[in-house]
């Protein structure tokens, strides 16, 4: 299973990346695991609706927010910098439920090993620390191969868009979000650092030892499928 790391990137590209990685694991390639750092954007799964929505898209555009309508779970959320995203794109090992312990339970231990005591709950879904979420989590899944995944908020700047009142995140209109910094974890914490040892706790969970992250631009990697190599 490769491991990259993609840096900051625009939504739109990585999701036709996990499109194209989802047809290469069908025809019997290799399981990816992507990290990236989103440019600021709001999603829509298929239960949201018009109303998720709070101002106009004038208004987004002028703050630097795409709005991307997505075929995962769940309703809107946002995802910016400050927020570590990890898209998983393999095939089910037990079902959309076991696939979904495998990401939330790896975002809980990683949040202990940086000494917040968080948990997953199933209503309202997510990761949480206390009443605050500290992460989401949505997936598809076609013919047993899984896209999209889990966010977590890591540094103060990717919970600052959720109090603008631009967007109702994942229908809750009084959800209170957090970070791990703003949990106490320490204030220099880094994306890829958090990405690296979130890829050790996936890859424990399944008895595997992952010790090298590619480091790839969207636009490298995308080129290397486009040639029909992702080397």
């Amino acid at each position: 299973m490769r491991i990259v790391w993609l840096g900051r990137a625009r939504y739109q590209p990585v999701l036709t990346l996990q499109e194209q990685l989802r047809a290469q694991v069908l025809a019997g390639g290799e399981e990816t695991l992507l990290f990236v750092e989103h440019e600021p954007v709001i999603t829509l799964g298929h239960r949201a609706t018009v109303a998720d929505v709070l101002v106009p898209q004038p208004v987004l555009d002028r703050l630097g927010i795409e709005t991307v309508t997505v075929r995962r779970g769940g309703q809107a959320t946002y995802h910016g910098p400050g927020q570590l995203v990890v898209y998983p794109v393999v095939r089910l090992r037990g079902g959309v439920a076991r696939h979904v312990d495998w990401l939330t339970s790896a975002a809980v231990a990683l949040a202990a090993s940086y000494g917040v005591s968080a948990e997953y709950r199933s209503d309202p879904v997510g990761v949480w620390v206390g009443l605050r979420k500290l992460g989401a989590v949505g997936v598809h899944v076609e013919h047993q191969v899984a896209i999209h995944g889990l966010s977590l908020n890591v540094q103060p700047a990717a919970t600052e868009v959720f109090r603008q009142r631009l967007f109702v995140p994942c229908g809750q209109h009084s959800a209170q979000v957090t970070s791990l910094i703003e949990e106490g974890a320490d204030p220099s914490l880094s994306l890829p650092a958090v990405a690296a040892r979130f890829a050790s706790l996936l890859g424990s969970a399944h008895g595997l030892d992952w010790t090298t992250m590619e480091v790839r631009s969207i636009e490298s990697f995308s080129d290397g499928m486009t040639s029909g190599f992702a080397g």
